[in-house]
Formats: C-alpha cells, sequence, structure tokens
C-alpha cells in the first residue's frame, strides 16, 4: 500500500524537517481534493492527475495507482464510471497506514 523506500528516499532527500513540512501539505491538499472529488464532474480527470502525482511522490503507492485508472477512465469519456469511494476508501486505508509509521521519518516533538 506504501513504497516505504519511496518514503526514506525523500525524507532522505529533503531531510526530517522539511519531510514534516511536506507531509503536513500533502494532508491538507490531498484530502480537500479527495473530498471534493465527483463535486465538479468536468474536474475529475484533473484532480485525480494531481492526486496521482502527489500519492506517488509521497509513497502512496495503491493510491496513486486508483489514481491512475481513474484519470485514465475520465480520460477515455468515462469519467462517471470512475469508483470515487473506492478511491477515497484507498486513501483512508493508505493514510492509516502511513501516519502508524510517521514517526519514524519526523523528529520528536
Amino acid at each position: 500500500m506504501i513504497d516505504w523506500e519511496r518514503v526514506q528516499e525523500l525524507r532522505s532527500e529533503i531531510g526530517a524537517d522539511g519531510f514534516a513540512e511536506v507531509v503536513d501539505l500533502f494532508l491538507d491538499e490531498v484530502e480537500a481534493v479527495v473530498m471534493g472529488l465527483g463535486g465538479r464532474p468536468d474536474r475529475v480527470e484533473e484532480d485525480l492527475h494531481f492526486l496521482k502525482g502527489s500519492a506517488w511522490n509521497l509513497g502512496f503507492r495503491d493510491f496513486g495507482g486508483a489514481c491512475q485508472q481513474g484519470e485514465r477512465m475520465a480520460a477515455a469519456g468515462r469519467a462517471v464510471e470512475v469508483d470515487l469511494g473506492a478511491i477515497r476508501e484507498t486513501y483512508s486505508l493508505s493514510k492509516t497506514q502511513f501516519m502508524g509509521r510517521l514517526s519514524e521519518f519526523t523528529p520528536a516533538a
């Protein structure tokens, strides 16, 4: 579900403090888009593209894959067939798993 090697790589690239900032920004921006998915059917493809890139950047492998699949469907004119509920669920499960190990990658408060 989570590509922990990517998480470690990102943390190594930007440092512990920078990583914590990226995680906060990711959670704020991604959750806003995830919660709004489908509210504007004309933006489904664009929203899924954004989510895919954000997800893969932070190692959310399964969520990114689900977004990629939905993005492709939307690009093919099948946006109404995209299972947005499953994408939201994949995000939720991924976030839970990620948060369970986040302390391994961030500085102690």
